[in-house]
């Protein structure tokens, strides 16, 4: 008996130790949502990235012989009132929009971040922060979008030119408007993290306020940050497709999701197609996202580690 459950054990002694990380992986694997939501996630960004080199059409190409057809074997998802190819169209929207997704929410983490780390671990910084957080929340956010952008347009338009200026602005916009969530969340948990032992033991040695906040407390936080960022990336296309579909955002010569539906809406009884494609990625876009945030948050949770 005892040779027996020797192999066993020398098993279990070889097997590589535990890790927040791994377990991490294990419970996200589990979550069926999140496992679906990242496999439809891929799919779209192998779409939009590798999709033009299988299907190598020009999106702006105009023939208005082949104008307003039907989804068939040449045009798979049709062509639009001038004759350009939907699909094509579709692929170079989807890599404008998840580009401003992915960049706006990088500065709204950011700031974010930011905000509620000061606000969370300096005292004499909570009030002041977590009121103007609380002013921030009190605006309207989508009206003052489309104000900011209207003033400002033509001046990103002339500095950086008429992509990357309307680009830059709508970006910077949704990032600067989109921070305090990640605030509040962020200053919860360092409230939290800073009464923590080995927060004293450093304070106690001397180690200087910003290595505490550097080495100590943001690796601690990043769990929330994390799940934040992802429902971010959803919350910044959806809002950078209201803005052009109210025709505020990129030029009409820039196909992103939003635009296409802004500039299809007037075909919409006939020719659904030009609306239900672009709608339709959008949506799977961010359930998708969503999906995989909640088997972020619920991977992340120290209560459910095993």
């Amino acid at each position: 008996m005892t040779a027996a459950a020797a192999p066993a054990a020398e098993v279990l002694n070889r097997r590589a130790p535990r890790t927040l990380w791994s377990d991490v992986y294990r419970r996200f694997i589990r979550h069926k949502l999140a496992v679906t939501g990242l496999a439809i996630q891929v799919l779209l960004i192998l779409g939009i990235l590798v999709g033009p080199i299988i299907y190598p059409e020009d999106a702006e190409y105009i023939d208005i012989l082949r104008a307003d057809e039907r989804p068939s074997l040449e045009f798979p998802m049709g062509t639009d009132d001038l004759g350009r190819d939907t699909l094509a169209r579709n692929m170079e929207g989807g890599r404008i929009s998840l580009a401003v997704g992915v960049v706006a929410m990088a500065v709204a983490i950011v700031l974010g971040t930011l905000v509620g780390l000061l606000s969370g671990y300096f005292r004499s910084l909570d009030n002041p922060l977590m009121r103007f957080t609380d002013m921030m929340l009190a605006l309207p956010s989508l009206p003052l979008l489309m104000v900011i952008i209207m003033l400002f347009r033509d001046k990103m338009r002339n500095l950086l030119g008429p992509e990357l200026g309307i680009f830059m602005l709508v970006v910077y916009v949704i990032g600067a408007l989109g921070w305090m969530p990640t605030a509040r969340i962020v200053r919860g948990t360092v409230l939290s993290i800073k009464e923590k032992e080995f927060i004293e033991a450093a304070i106690s040695i001397g180690v200087r306020q910003h290595t505490i906040l550097w080495r100590h407390v943001l690796p601690n936080i990043l769990s929330p940050i994390i799940v934040s960022a992802t429902l971010g990336v959803a919350s910044a296309i959806l809002i950078e497709s209201a803005l052009s579909f109210l025709g505020l955002g990129f030029p009409p010569d820039v196909p992103t999701w939003g635009r296409l539906l802004f500039e299809n809406k007037d075909f919409i009884t006939y020719n659904p197609a030009l609306i239900i494609f672009p709608g339709l990625f959008i949506s799977l876009t961010i359930l998708s996202i969503n999906f995989m945030g909640d088997g972020l948050r619920d991977a992340l949770d120290p209560r459910l580690r095993l």
